[in-house]
């Protein structure tokens, strides 16, 4: 149902993710302010999203102008006709499109599109959503840069996230922004294809980067930047934040032909001890 002009695309298993103590951090920290939004929205109806959401897949949409505008399909279980009562009861604002019922107003609107699966966003991207699910607009099938990356990293973790080239410079800049004090490594950023991240959890956290650069000189050379970024912030961070410290110590970054794998794993007892000082953070 996604427009084919998606850039970044991102997949979280709710419903898993719940029961590991990092999850309020995620929520703020990864989870698009979009669907919060969408969260306030069933809670004005008495609709607990944490109770009926299990699944969430967000989307963004470039604008014709600088920005960006997010969408999210949220998968579970729900009562459109209770809860389309209620917004009547609360006069919140509908309008109709397609034969769906957009309800809300401002930044955020949301329909359901049957009793499992309801969708959110701005009402010009929920439309566009919409175009595609009644055949009137191109999907993000038709996306030949995202989503083979889609395909590759779909199916693993409790969250992973595929963006392009223009959403992938941003990105590496919150992954180590010391990298790109390294001489001839902000060049090579910016030729960066892609990037493709995984979050599995159990005793612990582990994140994996895949990082698709342009050569495989760039991906050596990105390699040695990202290693030595991560270096200088361990000891950095060795006096005031020693958990932290460790973190960082334990980042595995591997070229591997044309891409840079990173691989970054947090033990319990560390999240533990870095939440209390920090949240958790995944660059999107």
């Amino acid at each position: 149902m996604f427009p084919r002009l998606v850039g970044e695309f991102a997949y979280a298993d709710l419903k898993s993710a719940r029961q590991y103590p990092w999850f309020s951090q995620f929520h703020e920290q990864v989870l698009p302010p979009r669907f919060r939004q969408f969260e306030q929205v069933l809670s004005s109806a008495g609709i607990n999203a944490n109770a009926q959401v299990e699944e969430l897949a967000w989307g963004e949409l470039p604008l014709s102008k600088n920005g960006a505008e997010g969408i999210g399909v949220a998968l579970g279980s729900f009562d459109p006709s209770s809860i389309e009562d209620r917004f009547k009861q609360q006069k919140l604002p509908m309008v109709e499109y397609r034969g769906y019922h957009l309800y809300g107003s401002g930044d955020v609107f949301l329909t359901f599109l049957d009793s499992n699966t309801a969708a959110f966003g701005p009402r010009s991207a929920l439309q566009k959503l919409l175009d595609v699910r009644m055949g009137a607009g191109e999907s993000l099938l038709t996306n030949d840069a995202l989503f083979p990356l889609i395909s590759e990293a779909n199916g693993s973790g409790v969250f992973w996230a595929a963006l392009d080239k223009s959403n992938a410079h941003f990105a590496m800049q919150q992954l180590v922004p010391q990298a790109s004090q390294f001489g001839q490594a902000a060049a090579v950023i910016k030729r960066v294809h892609a990037i493709m991240i995984e979050v599995d959890a159990g005793h612990g956290m582990d994140a994996r980067f895949q990082v698709v650069c342009d050569s495989v000189n760039d991906a050596n050379l990105l390699g040695v930047a990202l290693q030595a970024g991560i270096i200088y912030r361990s000891y950095q961070e060795a006096q005031s934040q020693p958990d932290l410290a460790k973190v960082l110590a334990n980042i595995r970054v591997t070229p591997s032909g044309d891409r840079l794998m990173i691989e970054a794993p947090v033990s319990e007892d560390q999240l533990g001890a870095l939440n209390k000082s920090m949240p958790v953070a995944v660059p999107m």
